[in-house]
This record gives structure tokens, C-alpha cells and sequence, in this order.
């Protein structure tokens, strides 16, 4: 593909004080975003809402004019919100998608990469997310025509589009980080949790990659799940990833963003064994709870001595997202054989324990936990009173702290 300025002027295209949307993550149409950020000077003050951030198009130093939104803080979004340009709308992701479908939220541009098949049909290849239903009120669709994005069955493109833009990039990548010492460790924990035939959720990072990479030796598991990397595609290959088991959507791995490298986009281009289907049917628990043995894996800032989850802020700052944590949470307690883990490592990076007394802001509520577990081992909390459950948690915190959490139990026993 050819560099350079894409041939798009939005002068006159953007209205003082219109909400501009753009898909998100890998599903960000980057020809379009960039062209805006470098236009947005000379354009009227506008509103940009924004979702995960994979690339750099949206640096906090740029476009002064521009109102950042969001619905979480993932990826390049915290240069946003660290720089406090990042305006954070506190909403479970598929909640925030049905705001778009019930016409509660409004865009009045949106600006979409879209895959395009040999008959011309239209996809909106990575992402079936609320960018649709965001285009269906909107005063003006730009769609970035992407030949490197992966057209995907279950995300075919159904609304009308105003403009169309050659892309000039390739479709944003994601690729996975690194491995270390304290993923594998949460990684096998986690997948001695993880039984044959069941259907796995997951999100972003590094515990997760390393927890799909270590279950290369089961059988018949299948994927339902917000998201799929590039680890799905080494479980399929394997014949780990069946589908076969699942109780619905035989045969058929389940997502509702595909966020990984070139390898990943390949892999789902024209797959009719992946579907790529919007959050009313990845996130709903009329769905969830039909499913057999769902298995939520997500991560968390911290965690209390009383089970309670914070994956949003850490002193006062934003830095994470509700995201669908909740929905798959209460989906996999909801499902037949089904277990909600959360994996977080014992420590922050500053040397700070994860496993704290009273979580800063509550993203899962206690009563919904069933399984807390670091590097140091699994809290199994379904079930437990307050009393057991501190002292779980304080079982799975690192040794260093488990002396100051006693203390602070006992302190507020007393």
C-alpha cells in the first residue's frame, strides 16, 4: 500500500461540537483517523469517541480542539487519560453498544474499516461492535475500504455509506507480549481449572496469551468470547479448539473483535467456522448461560480481602475498563459446569500488592466471584464467608505482603 496524505478533506464534513466515532482496536480505520488528527486544528472544536487504541494516531499532544471519550482505558487510550484528555463513560461494553442500538447514544460521524468481498459485499471485518448502530443515526459514514482486512461472516456491513476512502495502511496489529515467569506460573494454575470440553472467554494481555498457550494439551475445547489473537489460531490447528462441545454454535469459534497480527487476519478471511457477531449475542446471558462449561478468564488491578474485583482505576486514575469482565463473569456462573476466574499477578510493577484490604472501585462484586487467582495460587471463593475468604486471599497474595493484609484484617476486626 501507498503512504502519503489520503485524498479526504473534512472541512466542511465536521460540525462545532459533532461526536465523531471511529472503530476501534484493530477495527480502527487508520487512513481516516490519521487524516483527521492531522486536519483537526483547522477543523471546528468536535468530540471524538474512541475505544481500545492499538496505534498512534491519537497522541495526547495533538489536536488541542479535540474532546476525548471512551468507555475504558486500554492500550494507547491511557496516554489520553494520563494526559487527562480522556473523558471515561463508566458502562459494561455491551451496555454502552445497546446505547447506540436504542438510539441513547448518538454519532453524527463515523468513520469505519471495512473489508470488501468479490461480489461486493461489504464487512466490517475485525469488529462487530456499536460502530454499526452508531452509523445507522449518523449524518455522514466514511468508510476506509481495507484490502489487507479479513472479510468475516456474521459482521456483513448493512448500513448505507456515505463516502468511500482507499486505505493507505494495513489493518492495525496487536501481536502478543513476551512471556514471563509470573504468567506461566498464573497459567498453570488457571488451566487446572480449565476441564475438557469447555468453551473459553478471554481478553487481552499477556496472562491470558499464556494461559491459552498452555492448554495445547486439551481436548474438544471450544471459543465464545469478545475477542480472538493469535493463540486461537495455534489451538485450532492443534485440534485443541473443536467447537464440538459447546451446546451451541456447534463447530464454530464465537467472537466479537478479532485482534491479533497478519497471521490472525488470514486465518479468519472467508472462515465460515468463525463468526464474528455483535455483542447482543457474544455478551448476552440468554446466550451465556446456554452454553456448557463456559469458562471466563479475566484480569483485575486488584483484589479485595472480601473478593471484590477493580479493573478501572488505581489512585484516582483511570487506567483499565469495565468492559464485558461483568457479562462473562455472571454468563460462566450462570452456565452448566462453568467457572469466572480472575488472574492478576500478586504485584504491580512498582512492587505494590494487587491483593489489597478494600479495592479502590468495585468492577466485580463480591457476591458474583467465584475463583481469584495470582502467581502463588487459586482462592477458590464461591461459597465462602468473609473470614475464609480473607484468608484465602491472603494465601494467594506474595509472601512479602501477607503479614501487612493480616494486620490490616485484624485491625478492622477490631
Amino acid at each position: 500500500m501507498s503512504g502519503g496524505s489520503p485524498q479526504i478533506d473534512f472541512s466542511g464534513l465536521i460540525r462545532e461540537g459533532d461526536l465523531v466515532l471511529c472503530g476501534q482496536a484493530t477495527a480502527e480505520p487508520v487512513t481516516l483517523t490519521e487524516a483527521l488528527m492531522a486536519q483537526a486544528a483547522q477543523l471546528p472544536p468536535f468530540r471524538m469517541m474512541v475505544g481500545p487504541i492499538f496505534s498512534d494516531t491519537f497522541s495526547a499532544g495533538r489536536a488541542p480542539n479535540v474532546a476525548f471519550q471512551s468507555y475504558g482505558v486500554i492500550g494507547n487510550a491511557r496516554r489520553l487519560a494520563r494526559a487527562g484528555r480522556l473523558d471515561v463513560i463508566p458502562s459494561n461494553y455491551s451496555a454502552f453498544c445497546a446505547g447506540f442500538a436504542a438510539g441513547s447514544h448518538n454519532a453524527d460521524v463515523v468513520l469505519v474499516q471495512l473489508a470488501e468481498a468479490g461480489n461486493g459485499c461489504l464487512s466490517a471485518s475485525l469488529s462487530n461492535d456499536y460502530v454499526i448502530d452508531a452509523a445507522r443515526g449518523a449524518r455522514l459514514v466514511i468508510a476506509e475500504i481495507n484490502p489487507d482486512a479479513p472479510f468475516t461472516f456474521g459482521a456483513e456491513w448493512p448500513v448505507p455509506i456515505h463516502m468511500r476512502v482507499a486505505a493507505r495502511r494495513p489493518p492495525v496489529e496487536l501481536a502478543s507480549a513476551p512471556l514471563d515467569d509470573v504468567s506461566h506460573r498464573i497459567a498453570a494454575h488457571a488451566a487446572s481449572l480449565i476441564a475438557d470440553g469447555s468453551t473459553l472467554q478471554f481478553g487481552v494481555g499477556r496472562i491470558p496469551d499464556a494461559i491459552l498457550s498452555s492448554l495445547t494439551h486439551a481436548r474438544n475445547l471450544g471459543i465464545h468470547s469478545g475477542l480472538i489473537n493469535d493463540a486461537v489460531v495455534d489451538l485450532i490447528e492443534r485440534g485443541v479448539v473443536t467447537n464440538a462441545e459447546k451446546g451451541i454454535d456447534p463447530g464454530t469459534t464465537v467472537t466479537n473483535q478479532v485482534i491479533g497480527t497478519q497471521r490472525l487476519y488470514r486465518f479468519v478471511h472467508q472462515n465460515r467456522q468463525v463468526a464474528v457477531r455483535p455483542t447482543s449475542y457474544t455478551h448476552a446471558q440468554n446466550v451465556l448461560a446456554r452454553i456448557n462449561r463456559l469458562v471466563a478468564i479475566n484480569s483485575a488491578l486488584q483484589a479485595g480481602l472480601d473478593g471484590s474485583v477493580n479493573s478501572e482505576m488505581l489512585n484516582g486514575v483511570a487506567i483499565g475498563a469495565i468492559g464485558g469482565q461483568l457479562d462473562f463473569v455472571r454468563g460462566a456462573n450462570a452456565s452448566s459446569g462453568g467457572r469466572a476466574i480472575i488472574a492478576l499477578p500478586a504485584t504491580a510493577s512498582d512492587g505494590t500488592s494487587r491483593i489489597v484490604a478494600n479495592v479502590e472501585t468495585v468492577t466485580t462484586p463480591r457476591a458474583d466471584v467465584d475463583a481469584i487467582l495470582t502467581e502463588w495460587g487459586v482462592a477458590e471463593l464461591r461459597g465462602c464467608g468473609l473470614a475464609e475468604r480473607a484468608r484465602r486471599m491472603i494465601a494467594i497474595a506474595a509472601p512479602e505482603h501477607r503479614d501487612a493484609l493480616s494486620a490490616q484484617l485484624r485491625g478492622c476486626a477490631g
